[in-house]
């Protein structure tokens, strides 16, 4: 696609890190932009335009976004450790998908932004044994990703007149993330390396084939696409998790025994991507989990 300019709303954050880079690989003019003053100097360090404003804000969004064309939200605040576990620790999460998303759909719209691509996560997706799931498949939102699907709905608010709302459900990231260290930690400690039936499916993708995706949402058309690698069986994930913490077994945890977050880790997802494919001609790079999408902690 042609060069443009696209704000990216997160840019510090697990996704926002390996967006930047690859929208500028792509060609793109690319700004960041930062909650306060104070952090400007992380987001110019990045080699983009650094601007401030507040997201919860559309009067002060609306400034910012005039100059750009596209703009991506990939912001997040998931919860680090074992506060994961409990869905009130999620509310600084929560708010930003909720409340940031609808600020930030209306201010797109009055500054005249022809794209916006909003993050989500296909752990909103209900229980689906041996399905394949495509974006047909029942949604069953409840604790965090409940604001997932309240971000898809204000995003969706943007879209029409020649302008165009992506909305990705994203596989479970793994690689240098909260998640991924907190379960390989555990694992190390002869804890779960996941969570729920061994023949369960689970679809992940590495932060970089997300990036690359989120990059190709700039040329997909208006809609919702799940974004993520080759499903495995749960037992074949446990076993990675369990090589990289060094772990003499790939233990879990059923999901009957399972509450909060981690009862909606122990569903079954065998995920499609293969809309967004066929539209963008975006593939993962890394098609499978492996030992080398996760750092040397």
């Amino acid at each position: 696609m042609r060069s443009v300019r696209v704000l990216v709303i997160g840019a510090t954050g697990v996704l926002g890190r390996e967006v930047v880079p690859a929208l500028l690989a792509d060609g793109h003019h690319v700004g960041g932009m930062a909650s306060g003053r104070h952090r400007l100097p992380a987001i110019g360090a990045l080699g983009i335009d650094p601007v401030a404003a507040d997201v919860f804000d559309a009067d002060s969004l609306v400034p910012v976004l005039r100059e750009y064309d596209a703009v991506v939200n990939v912001a997040t605040r998931v919860p680090v450790g074992r506060r994961l576990m409990r869905n009130r620790n999620w509310a600084d999460n929560d708010r930003l998908r909720a409340e940031g998303s609808r600020a930030l759909a209306r201010a797109a719209l009055a500054a005249g932004v022809g794209v916006l691509v909003q993050e989500g996560v296909s752990l909103a997706y209900a229980e689906g044994g041996d399905t394949v799931l495509d974006e047909r498949a029942p949604l069953d939102p409840v604790g965090p990703t409940r604001a997932s699907v309240a971000a898809h709905v204000n995003a969706e608010t943007f879209a029409g007149e020649g302008r165009s709302a992506v909305r990705l459900r994203i596989a479970t990231v793994h690689g240098d993330d909260p998640i991924s260290r907190w379960m390989i930690n555990g694992a190390k400690g002869r804890g779960p390396a996941y969570f729920g039936d061994p023949d369960g499916w689970l679809t992940a993708i590495h932060p970089a084939d997300a990036a690359s995706g989120i990059v190709a949402a700039l040329t997909a058309p208006s809609g919702v696409y799940n974004l993520g690698a080759t499903p495995i069986r749960k037992r074949e994930f446990g076993a990675v998790i369990a090589e990289v913490a060094g772990a003499a077994k790939a233990r879990t945890l059923p999901g009957v025994l399972t509450r909060g977050f981690l009862a909606i880790l122990a569903r079954s997802q065998r995920l499609s991507s293969a809309r967004f494919s066929d539209l963008t001609g975006w593939q993962p790079k890394r098609t499978e989990p492996a030992v080398d999408w996760f750092p040397a902690w």
